[in-house]
């Protein structure tokens, strides 16, 4: 075992969900070298018309941890491509983060585009921007940063970070939209917390959450103590 391998949080012939720990990629793609979760997982994923990603219906960041839904079959994976697609699977992430919101809730609306002048960047307008939607809740106010839960609505790329730096309350830790080192972090702290859909083939309701791995727990703790 390395600090790289998945776990399988949930699974059955069809689909699984799996815990990707942060460092690890969803799959290859141009310019993004190293371990990624397709060939970690092998046989055990696919389905798709994409032979680079073979199961993959949503993703993380490389840096984000967390639970995501892969498909094992063909047929598994045209429905959850529905399903995502139709907002019909529940992705619930803790981030923490600079500051605190002035109110409880909150829903972002504001589509997202490449930042012309860093493209590896996206920003609230941008280049060929698509319409995104992020909602969030104060979970814990502390000294000078807040733990927020946050509920996506769509799926694009470093939504949440970008949305939540959008309206002054960078990812802590986040080197691309925040502050890099914040509590000692290498990394966002994002964690993808709580996965949850009614199964696409057997229609059992399944939910799944996962904890937060050590890094972030101990940031957690620092920010406390703050």
């Amino acid at each position: 075992m390395t600090s790289l391998d998945p776990r399988i949080a949930w699974s059955d012939e069809h689909l699984a969900v799996i815990d990707k720990p942060a460092g690890l990629l969803s799959h290859a793609a141009p310019g993004n070298a190293g371990p990624n979760l397709v060939d970690a997982l092998g046989d055990l994923i696919g389905g798709g018309d994409d032979p680079d990603r073979p199961g993959i219906v949503h993703r993380l960041d490389k840096d984000t941890s967390g639970l995501l839904v892969v498909a094992r079959t063909p047929e598994a994976h045209a429905a959850l491509s529905r399903m995502i697609a139709a907002r019909e699977v529940s992705r619930e992430y803790e981030a923490l983060v600079e500051g605190c919101p002035p109110s409880r809730t909150g829903k972002i609306d504001a589509p997202l585009g490449r930042d012309h002048r860093s493209p590896e960047r996206v920003i609230v307008g941008g280049r060929r921007p698509r319409p995104a939607v992020t909602h969030f809740e104060v979970r814990e106010r502390l000294t000078r940063d807040a733990s927020l839960d946050v509920r996506l609505e769509t799926g694009r790329t470093h939504q949440i970070r970008a949305h939540l730096l959008a309206i002054g309350h960078p990812v802590a830790g986040d080197p691309q939209y925040g502050t890099a080192g914040r509590y000692g972090l290498e990394r966002q702290f994002l964690h993808s917390r709580r996965l949850a859909f009614v199964h696409p083939i057997t229609g059992e309701a399944v939910a799944i959450e996962s904890p937060l791995p050590e890094d972030l727990s101990t940031a957690l703790a620092l920010a406390r103590a703050a």
